[in-house]
């Protein structure tokens, strides 16, 4: 795929400096080439959200989960979207052998449905994510992929995302960004209905 992406940018500015040869514009022409070179470059260099989870190690078991619920082509399409990822500390608070028997196929669809649940389509910076709390009374209720809603507030500075249950869990680390979204890590799985 990335190398699909630098043939066609390279195939453009071939096309383009043939093109800047017969143009009065030739300054312009090369302006345009270097912008179509430098996005395709960032593309290629910026790891979607799958590669960003599988190069940091505090997502692990999350990475895991993506393949076993066979998400991993879906969460690397071009998006955008916003993850929020439970880290590893995160897995570990479920009750034990919870992990373990979501990973089963048996349990796929519900796998899922969790791990969609964490996904919201668009990408919501921090900023965006605390303007919207701020411009709605101190609640944003966002609708994941999976279908179900999540309510963000503030704690402080903090972030926190009020699951369907009732659950609560904080934004950790904000802002990694992928070339699909944006990752915000938070330290609680939370769960649809």
């Amino acid at each position: 795929m990335k190398t699909k992406n630098l043939l066609l940018a390279l195939s453009i500015v071939g096309f383009l400096s043939a093109t800047s040869c017969k143009s009065a514009k030739t300054e312009e022409v090369n302006n345009v080439k270097k912008e179509v070179v430098a996005k395709v470059e960032e593309k290629v260099q910026t790891p979607n959200i799958v590669e960003v989870a599988v190069g940091n190690e505090n997502f692990s078991t999350l990475v895991a989960a993506v393949k076993a619920a066979d998400l991993v082509s879906t969460l690397s399409l071009d998006g955008p979207f916003t993850v929020f990822a439970p880290t590893n500390d995160a897995f570990a608070k479920l009750p034990e052998g919870t992990i373990a028997n979501l990973l089963k196929t048996e349990n796929k669809a519900t796998l899922t449905s969790i791990l969609t649940y964490h996904v919201v389509s668009g990408k919501f910076d921090a900023a965006a994510v605390v303007a919207a709390i701020k411009a709605n009374n101190g609640a944003f209720e966002v609708t994941t992929v999976q279908g179900g809603k999540l309510v963000a507030s503030l704690d402080g500075e903090s972030v926190i995302l009020k699951d369907e249950k009732g659950n609560t869990s904080k934004v950790i680390m904000a802002d990694v960004a992928a070339s699909n979204g944006v990752i915000h890590a938070i330290d609680s799985v939370v769960m649809p209905k």
